[in-house]
């Protein structure tokens, strides 16, 4: 067994300082957005689904808490804002997006990925730092991430930045964007929580420590 180093201090402080960041981004979103839950899932004009359901506030205690989800949201926006900034500014001087980038054969790699971990498919997909499917989705949630700074701030100062709400498609247009891109990083946390629990203990302990065990290929005698 040998350790070899797999993340960088730079990379898991980012990925930890974002963490708790992101939480009570949604979080305080969500004290927001009790005040004026008008999305819902519909089908031939009837509302299948509606964002949220009234138990889901009284579970939650969220219901009458506009003002210090307002307070908690903007407050917290400016760390969430500084951090992505500096990740990407860091990932292009120190060339670690390179290994973020998906490939050529990216599309292709992704859909194995994905075909191996659902069991549909026995062929393992190559073995690299970061896999295709990997790649799409960090790049993806780094898109996102801009995408809700973007359309926040539309959102937040309509009149002041009017010509950034309308490139939104104005007002509730941007706020419909900005729902969805929440919804989005629901779905990547519990996706990303799902593989770190599948790959085990090593791969998390990578992350905390920025080294990995991995077992040492046995040294090739010769004649």
């Amino acid at each position: 067994m040998q350790l070899i180093e797999k993340h960088k201090l730079a990379v898991r402080w980012f990925h930890w300082l974002n963490f708790p960041v992101l939480g009570l981004m949604i979080w305080s979103g969500l004290l927001i957005y009790w005040a004026n839950d008008v999305y819902g899932i519909w089908w031939n004009g009837k509302e299948l689904f509606h964002f949220f359901p009234a138990p889901f506030y009284q579970k939650l205690n969220v219901a009458g808490k506009l003002a210090p989800g307002l307070a908690l949201h903007f407050t917290v926006m400016w760390l969430f804002m500084v951090n992505g900034v500096l990740y990407v500014l860091w990932s292009v001087i120190s060339g670690h997006y390179k290994e973020l980038m998906p490939g050529k054969n990216a599309l292709r790699e992704s859909i194995q990925v994905v075909l191996y971990d659902l069991k549909i498919s026995k062929v393992h997909p190559p073995e690299k730092k970061f896999n295709a499917a990997q790649q799409f989705a960090y790049v993806g949630v780094v898109m996102m991430g801009a995408g809700s700074t973007l359309t926040g701030l539309a959102i937040y100062k309509p009149v002041q930045l009017q010509w950034l709400t309308a490139l939104f498609g104005g007002y509730e247009f941007a706020r419909g964007i900005h729902f969805i891109l929440t919804l989005l990083y629901l779905a990547f946390f519990v996706v990303h929580v799902g593989q770190v629990i599948k790959t085990g203990w090593n791969n998390f302990r990578s992350m905390l420590t920025g080294y990995e065990i991995v077992k040492a290929e046995p040294k090739s005698e010769h004649a």
